[in-house]
């Protein structure tokens, strides 16, 4: 594939809920540019953009997948995105990079839960609708509009625009009437034609519409408009791009991507009205630690990023957007992350799996990079005399975990690295081993995320993993203050053991985890057995006395004891002070601790009532709602106990209309009653054990 300059790459995320076509609208843009010559299939697992072996079997996209598209003079790097709310994490990657979105409708369902999210994610950026499957049974031109007008317009005004008007619709759907061209394009060839007799009314009037909204782009526009003179083509596609930009208004396009009605006017249109990359400027900051503006042009000096990583088992592949300066195989560069250099080694255009080697990039494009050091997602690539940073992807945070166990003895040894590999490619994956519970804890934003990437440990690192749902990680603490005494004393023949400690134990403050503190005068206790009573409490703190959870929110004050001159040792004080501790924190009043998170639910007006009867049976502490068009947001404090199956459980209260985000708060207080539950059980597990 041949180098294409700024002023001709136009990167564009497709975004949509799942099943609106993105796939499959990429398949016939392959097509008709004869990059293939024949069309791909979803649901047969022969999709160019569909390669992972997980999207085979499933039937729908997991992950990001770029497709240069080579349209008459221009290169357009479409990424298709997966359209299931588990994988936010490839779409927040893809809007990062690209300078514009198409949101895709399907037209039959309208908007769809999915179709809201992303609309959300879109914002800032230049976007246009385009209503898809429109050749589907049972289409409904009045119903798909009124669905748009509803769910994504503002509380105000409709701000969706036509653009172009189908011609037919479902069975009849045969092409569409550009407005700004004013002509029919028909069939899958995209034949151009007049307009049908039928439409000339209809398309007049929605024309004056589509120039009324353009002139608002531009002020010389609304002054030619009051003034009744005509605009030019060039000149309503300036103003249509302006509003785009500004969000005034939304324009909406009209497809069939399977039969391909549209599909080619669709490519004439992204090429002239979509932006370029250097139409704004780049954030980026300096070695002063000053945040920046700089132009996508080559004479800028380099900044790349790394968006994503896929991992196979034979390495990585770095997907890397240029956007200052041009970046050229078989350099090296510097990673600011790293504070270190990396070689450069053949740079690709991918074309879903299929590497096509190019000799640079220049600003703006995107590439991709085979076996890249140790440079990760997130990363910048710049020259070590010009060093830039770019903000990483904003990610949500994990809303879902499993605890997983290795199957095998040998699986064992490459949990972690898989793992890792698992995160490099998905930074919304995170793990980490639970001390309290001995687990080690795999989360990410559902439970089909999850389940495929325990798939992939296995397809792709050759990692065996069971799941199971993960233990609560409580933790201990106590109430009140508790004295004890505890004599340490082994004769075994020869030189014994003895210690003796004096052991207070107080109280903390929520915020603090353990304080030492030692009140010995005259020398009772020599400073060495001090520092070992010290280790021996540091040592209890990691099993408490309820339920052998970790303790925190301790003071231990060493204040008496005895030392025999021979058979005193520091690992006999070490004893002393561990069993000391746990005698005095028996008598100090313990109780559990349970994480507490912060939760935010987004749910449609309508199930506002449902969620707010739910979450007290939740143990939930609501802090307040807000009212955001026609969505809901209420906020609370919820146990994570009462969390574990909210995925789902919110999913089905509002039809998966319903989304909520969780952030760690603190830890708080078990009740009562569910404590002496939660010991019980914790008795009767170690017992089994």
């Amino acid at each position: 594939m041949k180098t294409y300059t700024t002023d001709k790459i136009h990167n564009i995320a497709l975004v949509s809920h799942n099943g609106a076509g993105k796939t499959t609208l990429v398949e016939r843009f392959l097509y008709d540019t004869e990059v293939t010559t024949r069309m791909g299939e979803v649901q047969k697992g022969t999709a160019a953009m569909d390669f992972e072996e997980e999207e085979i079997d499933r039937n729908s996209s997991v992950s990001a997948a770029l497709a240069p598209i080579e349209w008459k003079g221009h290169k357009l790097n479409l990424i298709d995105t997966p359209g299931y709310v588990d994988f936010v994490g490839e779409v927040n990657a893809a809007l990062k990079v690209a300078d514009s979105a198409v949101v895709l409708v399907e037209a039959i369902a309208g908007v769809e839960v999915g179709t809201e999210l992303v609309w959300q994610y879109t914002e800032g950026l230049p976007r246009v609708i385009l209503v898809n499957k429109m050749d589907r049974e049972n289409v409904l031109l009045s119903r798909v509009r009124k669905s748009l007008q509803e769910n994504l317009s503002s509380d105000k005004e409709n701000t969706m625009i036509d653009m172009q008007l189908p011609i037919g619709e479902g069975e009849t759907f045969k092409g569409v009437v550009d407005l700004v061209t004013m002509k029919a394009y028909l069939g899958e060839e995209g034949t151009e034609a007049e307009i049908p007799a039928d439409m000339e009314d209809e398309a007049e009037e929605a024309r004056m519409a589509l120039i009324e909204a353009a002139a608002e782009g531009d002020d010389a526009l609304m002054e030619k408009f009051f003034e009744d003179e005509p605009l030019t083509e060039a000149e309503i596609m300036r103003g249509l791009i302006a509003v785009s930009v500004a969000g005034t208004f939304t324009p909406v396009l009209y497809a069939a991507g399977e039969p391909g009605i549209g599909a080619r006017r669709l490519l004439d249109i992204f090429s002239v009205m979509l932006p370029t990359p250097d139409t704004r400027p780049f954030t980026a900051q300096n070695k002063q630690g000053e945040a920046i503006e700089l132009p996508v042009d080559d004479s800028t000096d380099l900044a790349a990023f790394v968006f994503k990583t896929r991992e196979d088992p034979y390495g990585k592949m770095s997907y890397i957007r240029v956007y200052g300066g041009q970046l050229k195989s078989d350099s090296r560069v510097w990673d600011v992350n790293l504070d270190s250099e990396v070689r450069i080694g053949t740079i690709n255009v991918l074309r879903g799996k299929e590497q096509l080697p190019v000799a640079h990039l220049h600003a703006g494009d995107i590439g991709a990079v085979v076996k890249l050091g140790d440079a990760v997602t997130n990363d910048t690539l710049c020259m070590r005399n010009a060093p830039y940073l770019i903000a990483p992807i904003e990610q949500p945070d994990p809303i879902a975990a499993v605890a997983v166990h290795p199957v095998a003895q040998s699986d064992v040894a490459k949990l972690s690295s898989s793992l890792n590999r698992l995160h490099a490619e998905d930074p919304t994956l995170q793990w980490r081993n639970e001390p309290a519970t001995r687990e080690t804890i795999l989360s990410g934003m559902g439970s089909v995320h999850l389940d495929i990437a325990v798939k992939k440990a296995q397809s792709k690192f050759g990692v065996n993993l069971t799941t199971t749902t993960p233990k609560i990680p409580y933790r201990e603490t106590i109430t009140s203050t508790g004295d004890a005494e505890y004599t340490h004393k082994k004769q075994t023949g020869g030189a014994g053991q003895y210690a003796r400690v004096f052991l207070r134990v107080e109280s903390l403050g929520d915020d603090e985890e353990f304080e030492f503190a030692s009140e010995i005068f005259g020398g009772s206790i020599s400073q060495p057995f001090v520092a070992a009573v010290e280790k021996g409490c540091k040592q209890a703190l990691q099993g408490g006395v309820l339920a052998s959870f970790p303790m925190t929110g301790v003071k231990a004050v060493v204040y008496d004891g005895k030392e025999h001159p021979v058979d005193s040792k520091e690992i006999a004080f070490q004893i002393a002070g561990r069993e000391g501790f746990r005698k005095a924190a028996r008598q100090a009043g313990p109780v559990l601790l349970e994480p507490i998170y912060n939760v935010k639910v987004t749910v449609p007006n309508e199930n506002m009532g449902d969620i707010m009867g739910d979450l007290p049976t939740r143990r939930a502490q609501v802090l307040g709602t807000v009212q955001e068009g026609k969505k809901a947001i209420i906020e609370a404090e919820v146990p994570l106990a009462e969390m574990q199956t909210y995925t789902a459980d919110l999913r089905s209260m509002t039809q998966g209309r319903g989304v909520f985000s969780m952030t760690f708060l603190r830890y708080g207080r078990v009740p009562t009653h569910l404590q002496e539950k939660i010991v019980l059980e914790a008795q009767k597990a170690k017992e089994e054990e």
